[in-house]
């Protein structure tokens, strides 16, 4: 265990998988600027002790990270956060353009609509 505390935190009551709590924790603090560009992240095996989970967990949610372009491994240097943008946000944006289409074509009201993704929202 480290002498500062943890970059995140696990609670194994809820119900959110541990992978899940530590992936939206790092994507909020990254997106929030919390986590600046080029800030070297701790080891999966690290950040595993630290918060009690076993390292595959941490592994998984740095994984989705990097897919979403949030951070970035650079070999043995480690893991960064990284300067390519908010891929998040803007596969997000898409998503919504998408559905935004679809809805028209099916003649859904506006209010139907967001209606339809508060619900969606709402049960995950």
């Amino acid at each position: 265990m480290s002498d500062t505390e943890p970059v995140v935190s696990v609670d194994p009551a809820a119900k959110v998988p541990p992978y899940e709590q530590v992936r939206a924790e790092l994507a909020r603090k990254i997106n929030d600027g919390e986590l600046a560009v080029g800030t070297k992240l701790p080891t999966v095996r690290g950040l595993a002790a630290d918060v009690g989970i076993a390292a595959n967990t941490i592994a998984r949610a740095y994984r989705e990270l990097e897919e979403a372009g949030l951070i970035e491994t650079k070999g043995r240097s480690g893991t960064f956060v990284a300067s390519t943008g908010d891929h998040t946000r803007q596969q997000a944006r898409e998503a919504a353009q998408r559905y935004a289409e679809t809805v028209r074509k099916l003649g859904l009201a506006d209010d139907e609509a967001i209606a339809i993704v508060t619900a969606a929202v709402h049960a995950h």
